[in-house]
C-alpha cells in the first residue's frame, strides 16, 4: 500500500500543479509550474530507484530516450502534429518503468521547448506526454504481448494528447474553463487529433518492434 501511494504521488502532484497553475498563468508563472512538474517527475523516478534498486544505468537509458525524443521533435518540426515523441515516450514507459516514461515525456517537453518556445502550453505538454509514459508503464505487460493493443494504445494516446492540449486552448481564449468552448475546440482540432493518432501508429509500427526489443535487452543486461 505504501509503495502504491509513493508511485501515485508524483503524477498526482503533476496533475494538481498544472490544474492549479492554469489559474495563475500570468507572464512567468508557467515557468515555475513547469519546473515543479519536472521536479515531481524526478521525485517519482527517485522512488522507483528506491523500490526496485535500479542502477544508475537506468537513468542513462532514460536520458538517452529523452534525447532521442527531443531530436525526433527537431527532425519532424516542419510537419505539424506528426512527431515520433509519443511513440518514444510509450516505449520508455514500457521498458523503463512507468516513472521513467513519465520523466521522459515531461523532460522532452521542457527541454525541447527551450528551442521551440516556452509558454503556458509547456506544463500541459509535460503533463500530457508524462501521463502517456506513465500509463504505458502501468500497462507494459499487456502492450508487450500484443502488437495490435500497442497500436491501439498509440492511437488513443494521440486523442488523449489533443484533448489535454485543448484544455490549454480554452484557458488561453477564456478567463477560466468553459465546457462549450472546450467542445468547440475538440471539434476544431479533429484534423490535428487524427494526425496525432495516425503518426503514433506509424512510428510504433516503425520502431515498436525491433527498437523495442533492443531496449528490452538493454534493460535486461543492466538488471543482471
Amino acid at each position: 500500500m505504501k509503495a502504491t501511494l509513493k508511485r501515485a504521488a508524483a503524477p498526482t502532484a503533476a496533475v494538481l500543479l498544472v490544474l492549479a497553475g492554469a489559474y495563475m498563468f500570468r507572464e512567468s508563472h508557467y515557468t515555475i509550474i513547469s519546473l515543479l512538474v519536472a521536479a515531481a517527475a524526478c521525485v517519482g523516478f527517485a522512488f522507483a530507484f528506491e523500490r526496485r534498486e535500479l542502477t544508475s544505468r537506468y537513468a542513462v537509458l532514460v536520458a538517452v530516450m529523452t534525447a532521442l525524443s527531443i531530436v525526433g521533435r527537431f527532425i519532424f518540426a516542419p510537419l505539424p502534429a506528426f512527431k515520433p515523441i509519443t511513440a518514444i515516450v510509450i516505449l520508455s514507459g514500457m521498458y523503463l518503468t512507468a516513472e521513467g516514461g513519465f520523466l521522459t515525456g515531461a523532460l522532452t517537453a521542457l527541454i525541447s521547448n527551450m528551442y521551440f518556445g516556452h509558454g503556458v502550453w509547456t506544463p500541459f505538454q509535460m503533463l500530457a506526454w508524462g501521463m502517456i509514459g506513465l500509463m504505458a508503464g502501468v500497462f507494459a505487460n499487456q502492450l508487450k504481448k500484443s502488437r495490435l493493443l500497442l497500436l491501439a494504445f498509440g492511437a488513443l494516446t494521440g486523442v488523449f494528447y489533443s484533448w489535454v492540449m485543448d484544455i490549454w486552448t480554452v484557458l488561453w481564449y477564456n478567463e477560466g474553463f468553459d465546457l462549450g468552448l472546450y467542445k468547440a475546440a475538440l471539434i476544431t482540432a479533429i484534423p490535428f487529433t487524427v494526425t496525432y493518432a495516425v503518426s503514433n501508429v506509424i512510428f510504433l509500427l516503425l520502431i515498436g518492434g525491433s527498437f523495442g526489443r533492443k531496449l528490452g535487452r538493454a534493460v535486461t543486461l543492466i538488471e543482471r
